[in-house]
């Protein structure tokens, strides 16, 4: 019996020893601004996404919805994690078809309308330009990042991104108008390390796109 009550104490020992140690983590905060034309700073930079670098956390799958209405991409800018979708409902009573000719991650969603939903899975990081391949003023961009430490900014410019493990880390800021900067932060266990990015908008230019088919798009708009 003594045996047995000793083997019973083991079992329960053996899995307490087992568990995960709990990694020092902290959370990055900040703000970004971002400078337009004439030097007036943008008033909304909620498409701006921030994201951190070198970071050795895995991805985990992730879905995101990028809704096709009013024949416009809502929201304009969507962040996922390489192996995270994207949904890309059309909620017009007319066709949509989302495209996308970037890289690794090119995708054509072909025509569809109301009430039917596409997706894409999307496997490489890096940033994925979407239009529509009927409606040219249709644009918007998907960011994929290699791990999960990313975040976008509220309107105002504030971000946070929490659970950060302990080290020091590239922090970048990117923009579709201004582009992208980076900084160089330390993050301790259980500390709050700060980052502040000024993106340069003042010299974009808005310059049209091509169709799937790389031609240029019919003024005819028949859907």
């Amino acid at each position: 019996m003594a045996l047995g009550h000793a083997a019973a104490r083991a079992a329960l020992i053996v899995p307490m020893l087992a568990l995960p140690a709990v990694l020092p983590a902290g959370t990055i905060t900040g703000k970004v601004e971002l400078i337009d034309k004439g030097g007036r700073k943008a008033s909304d930079l909620s498409d701006v996404v921030v994201y951190v670098e070198g970071s050795r956390v895995k991805p985990r799958p992730a879905t995101a919805t990028m809704i096709m209405k009013g024949k416009a991409f809502n929201p304009r800018v969507v962040v996922v994690p390489v192996g995270g979708t994207v949904q890309f409902p059309n909620e017009d009573p007319i066709f949509h078809n989302a495209f996308s000719v970037s890289g690794d991650n090119r995708f054509d969603m072909e025509l569809y309308k109301r009430p039917k939903v596409g997706s894409f899975t999307f496997q490489h990081p890096g940033i994925v330009k979407v239009y529509c391949n009927i409606h040219p003023q249709m644009s918007a961009v998907v960011v994929v990042r290699d791990n999960p430490l990313f975040t976008k900014a509220a309107a105002d410019g504030a971000f946070t991104i929490e659970n950060v493990p302990a080290g020091k880390y590239t922090v970048k800021a990117w923009h579709e108008r201004g582009g992208e900067a980076g900084t160089e932060v330390s993050v301790t266990d259980g500390g709050t390390a700060q980052a502040r990015f000024t993106l340069d908008g003042s010299t974009y230019k808005t310059v049209p796109h091509k169709n799937k088919f790389g031609k240029d798009y019919s003024t005819d708009e028949k859907y």
